[in-house]
């Protein structure tokens, strides 16, 4: 007589559970090939030499003048084209709030920001260069009426040129992120100030503004985010030198050494990565603050 026995229950469980892990894993895949390794890979590249042996003087250089500089541009740029793109995107999300959620320009606006959004790279810069180039035909036009926008040196092609082109897809991006907030104020809290003797001020300064500042300070950091990161429109538009982070690793892989020391690059990549999972975690904590009354 053969007693049948029942699989065990840890096996029972990873058949249960193998259907979610296989879903997840071309997720896990694009994580590992695309983020992670070339982490990973920047991260030790500036920590050793090119004889592959152990120095922090990559590193160190961090701290030299001119890539002091080059971060000293990075910042600045994300954080003007960050905070005009945030101020500006609330204003446009808190004008299409009173609009009708199914109507017509409203969905056009969604889908202009959300497309917007997007449009960066080579493309974007080919259009300001088209627009308001030495040759745009706005700059011409403006040319024939006296007007010289470029009379102080042409400065589409350095780092004040990259403030248009930026905030171009960092009001959308805004529009995107915080439109949502936004539609998640609840109408029982404006009857409920005005019940109360409250008036229109009132509830934007003591009940909405604190509501929605977690979400708008995340918009603003993603936006920073967004500006720091960027490479392919600066790219384009800066033809010489390295005057952002992002140009200045692209010196760096292209050329032999920097400031006489190999692997520059990836130890600004490192530099870059720092900023970026700081903003990334202080972006992940505003937003889980903000589900908090979403919900």
């Amino acid at each position: 007589m053969t007693v049948e026995t029942s699989p065990p229950r840890r096996a029972r469980r990873l058949v249960s559970v193998s259907p979610s892990v296989l879903g997840l894993t071309p997720f896990a895949l694009y994580v590992l090939l695309f983020l992670a390794i070339p982490t990973v890979l920047a991260v030790l590249s500036g920590l050793f030499d090119a004889q592959g042996h152990f120095t922090l003087a990559n590193v160190a250089a961090l701290f030299a003048p001119d890539i002091l500089k080059t971060f000293a541009s990075s910042f600045w740029v994300s954080a003007v084209t960050a905070v005009v793109g945030a101020v500006v995107g609330a204003l446009v999300c808190y004008a299409l709030l009173g609009m009708n959620p199914q109507g017509a320009l409203r969905s056009m606006v969604d889908s202009a920001a959300s497309v917007l959004a997007q449009f960066g790279g080579v493309m974007l810069a080919f259009a300001f260069i088209a627009t308001i180039g030495i040759q745009g035909f706005v700059t011409v036009f403006l040319r024939g009426l006296g007007i010289d926008i470029f009379s102080n040196g042409v400065w589409l092609y350095q780092v004040p040129g990259l403030l248009l082109p930026y905030i171009y897809f960092q009001v959308p991006l805004m529009i995107i992120t915080f439109m949502p907030a936004l539609e998640g104020l609840k109408p029982q809290w404006a009857e409920a100030n005005a019940t109360l003797g409250g008036t229109r001020l009132t509830y934007w300064v003591r009940i909405a503004g604190p509501v929605l500042a977690p979400s708008f300070l995340g918009s603003l950091l993603l936006l920073f985010a967004n500006a720091f990161s960027s490479y392919a429109t600066a790219a384009a538009l800066i033809s010489q030198g390295a005057q952002i982070v992002p140009l200045q690793i692209r010196a760096a892989l292209i050329s032999e050494t920097v400031l006489g020391r190999s692997n520059m690059a990836g130890a600004l990549a490192l530099g870059m990565i720092v900023i970026m999972v700081v903003l990334m975690w202080g972006y992940s904590a505003l937003q889980s603050r903000t589900t908090r009354w979403q919900q």
